[in-house]
């Protein structure tokens, strides 16, 4: 693909300007006109001129979606430099994060929107960032959760993840769920701005702030996770708040479980509910569900091929990450990403099934956790539900259950309650052989992902 005369980066900063008078941010009650988000945009490039950044430049961020760390993002997207947004939830972390991205300075900003300059003089740039600069344009490094060992650092080309926005498309007032420092966030930030929508910033979230910040910021378009979804119903904050402005929930990042995804009509009752897909080495892929209540879809689109080997989703894309900082090339020779992501196909649609490393092998015998959550997850007092593998000496692995609990309950008596009910339902195989009652939080990551313990 022969690159544009004006680079994509520089078409959406240029579409800032066109509409001053609209409503670019929403942030603690207040709306920012794209005028006043420009003139900050413009007070942090001196900023960034005075602290010596320039093209090329590592520079970290910590915090959340804020005027000012919205406005920093484009900053250093039109200087060039290289972005690495951090959050919260990598605070132990955090040196061995700034380190291996080769970081010289780090913002880090408060709940107030106020910040520090934290100067980073031991930090050495890596190979694949200076190799990376040669071609001029603005980076973003992103890292993986780590829940299967050490993180990885991926380093994308924002030009190319940009220019899926070049073409003009309906703007939304978008609520930013999902973390800055994670793909998904970085390409919902993105857009919203790329097509004169309002991005709608919130302070925590949890169900109740998300609800309230949701009816204040008249929000429309609501990316989100199944595991947050599954807290909206569980709250019923929806009953509280009018969250009738919603008109697009769109879902990924994990499998959705059935008793969720039919219970949303409820909670958003104007919403289409729509499942994306995209992974962080990859970018998010365009898709198509069957229809609004059906976990069925398409993806793909322009620039990605997909294919489906032994039920495993392959996947190649035009704007492939530009490598691992800490870790071998992923892709195959013809370009091709194994994504781990277990499918079934039927009529030229896909439905996930679960990651191939969650899956449970008892006595030969696959089991997706999913299929289990569902069964607890519609059964009553049961707020939420992880499944996974527990080692046993003759089968291999054996079902467990984690679950949490609307109203306590003893354990003994729950535990015959959900065996007698996964039995009426259920291969035997698959039902759980011990259940264990924990806290919510001990669930679901800070990303709102579930968490399964590996145990074997």
């Amino acid at each position: 693909m022969s690159a544009p005369t004006t680079s994509a980066v520089e078409t959406l900063i240029n579409r800032l300007s066109e509409i001053p008078n609209d409503p670019a941010l929403f942030w603690r009650g207040r709306e920012y006109t794209y005028q006043e988000f420009l003139d900050s945009i413009e007070v942090w490039n001196k900023r960034l001129e005075e602290d010596g950044i320039n093209a090329g430049d590592v520079c970290a961020f910590y915090g959340d979606y804020s005027p000012a760390t919205s406005a920093l993002m484009f900053a250093l997207m039109q200087r060039g430099a290289v972005l690495v947004p951090l959050t919260g939830d990598v605070d132990a972390e955090l040196p061995e994060l700034l380190n291996m991205c080769g970081a010289k300075v780090l913002y880090r900003f408060d709940e107030n929107d106020d910040f520090v300059l934290e100067a980073q003089p031991n930090c050495v740039l890596p190979e694949l960032i200076s190799t990376f600069n040669e071609k001029g344009h603005p980076g973003l490094v992103v890292f993986t959760s780590g829940s299967t060992g050490k993180p990885k650092g991926i380093l994308q080309d924002v030009e190319f993840v940009a220019r899926k926005f070049v073409e003009k498309r309906k703007g939304w007032r978008t609520i930013l769920f999902l973390l800055m420092d994670h793909f998904g966030g970085f390409n919902t930030f993105l857009s919203s701005f790329a097509y004169g929508g309002t991005a709608v910033c919130t302070t925590s979230r949890d169900p109740e702030t998300m609800a309230r910040t949701i009816q204040d910021g008249k929000v429309t378009l609501l990316p989100t996770t199944p595991t947050f979804l599954n807290f909206m119903i569980v709250s019923r904050q929806y009953a509280v708040y009018d969250l009738s402005s919603v008109e697009l929930v769109t879902y990924g990042t994990e499998p959705m479980p059935e008793t969720t995804l039919s219970q949303l009509s409820e909670v958003f009752p104007s919403a289409r509910i729509k499942q994306t897909y995209g992974l962080s080495e990859l970018g998010v892929l365009r898709s198509q569900s069957k229809d609004d209540g059906s976990l069925w879809l398409k993806v793909g689109g322009k620039g990605f091929e997909t294919r489906i080997t032994d039920g495993i989703l392959w996947i190649r894309s035009e704007a492939n990450m530009v490598g691992y900082l800490n870790a071998p090339n992923p892709f195959d020779e013809e370009g091709w990403l194994c994504t781990g992501d277990v499918v079934e196909e039927k009529d030229g649609y896909i439905r996930f099934m679960g990651r191939e490393t969650e899956v449970i092998n008892t006595g030969g015998k696959k089991v997706f956790p999913l299929e289990v959550e569902n069964v607890l997850m519609q059964l009553p007092n049961i707020r939420n539900a992880a499944v996974e593998a527990r080692p046993h000496p003759i089968m291999g692995q054996v079902v467990q259950a984690r679950v949490s609990l609307i109203e306590p309950e003893d354990p003994a008596d729950l535990s015959e309650r959900l065996r007698l009910e996964c039995n009426k339902t259920m291969a035997r195989y698959k039902v759980p052989v011990r259940f264990v009652v924990v806290e919510d939080e001990t669930l679901h990551s800070a990303r709102f992902k579930k968490l399964r313990a590996n145990l074997s």
